[in-house]
């Protein structure tokens, strides 16, 4: 049972942090940096962060090298951590 909570309060942070880094991929701070704080602190305080810094302008996003890098790494971590959980079960 509490792994079965772990599992989906990783999963449920993760995908929360992946929305607030697609909020953040229309700021100046990108989605890569966005993602990060929400991965690190929580998604709530990544929201904050994102929104305090500056709006790019309409149609521009900001995605860096870094987003595609966390994202990438975040979701190969996480498909690891499931299967070893399904594997001790």
């Amino acid at each position: 049972m509490a792994l079965t909570l772990l599992l989906f309060g990783l999963l449920s942070d993760t995908f929360l942090a992946a929305l607030v880094g697609l909020i953040g991929a229309r700021r100046r701070i990108g989605f890569g940096w966005t993602f990060f704080f929400s991965v690190l602190l929580t998604p709530f305080i990544g929201l904050i962060i994102c929104l305090l810094s500056e709006p790019l302008p309409p149609g521009d996003r900001n995605w860096g090298c870094l987003g595609s890098i966390l994202a990438m790494v975040t979701i190969t971590l996480l498909v690891f951590l499931f299967i070893a959980i399904l594997a001790a079960l």
